[in-house]
């Protein structure tokens, strides 16, 4: 596995990524923006991430648009954010849309009983991410944050507020 860091950044290689995985399973819902050969498209999806499996899943419905979109263009970014504490992440990678009945069974949470009616619906479809690269931005809070923009702003500097790194996955 290669990895790159790109910015500023006091974390290792191993930190940086293990932080992204940290970040994405905590923040849950993200961003799901896929290409459909004019446009990117960005819809809110709620994350499954399982790092063990180096994989992001989702629940989706058979007949979603951006189905048709990943059989055509596999590569997708997903971005998450907390905004209140200041702490961002994107992924990306390639995506395949299955009917893998069985990971959609494991995978399934009360929540999703909002969309369908239990796991055995027929019209749940699974994605599956395989990441290549990700990007944090990892704030230590707003105060600090704030604190440090308008001490930067007072100075006449940029503002050190927190980590940003560049890895591969």
């Amino acid at each position: 596995m290669s990895h790159r860091k790109e910015q500023k950044s006091d974390l290792s290689n191993e930190e940086a990524i293990d932080r992204v995985w940290e970040l994405a399973k905590d923040i849950d819902v993200c961003m799901f923006v896929t290409w459909d050969g004019e446009y990117t498209r960005a819809r809110p999806l709620s994350a499954r991430v399982h790092r063990e499996e180096n994989a992001i899943h989702f629940l989706v419905n058979a007949d979603g648009a951006k189905n048709d979109q990943l059989e055509r263009f596999p590569k997708v970014t997903m971005a998450w954010s907390n905004n209140s504490g200041y702490k961002y992440v994107t992924i990306s990678g390639h995506a395949k849309v299955s009917n893998d009945r069985p990971t959609i069974e494991r995978l399934w949470e009360k929540t999703d009983k909002a969309w369908w009616n239990n796991a055995q619906d027929p019209e749940i479809r699974l994605i599956t991410v395989v990441p290549d690269e990700a990007e944090l931005w990892d704030s230590p809070g707003k105060l600090v944050a704030t604190a440090k923009m308008v001490m930067a702003a007072v100075a006449g500097t940029k503002p050190d507020v927190g980590e940003n790194a560049k890895v591969d996955l």
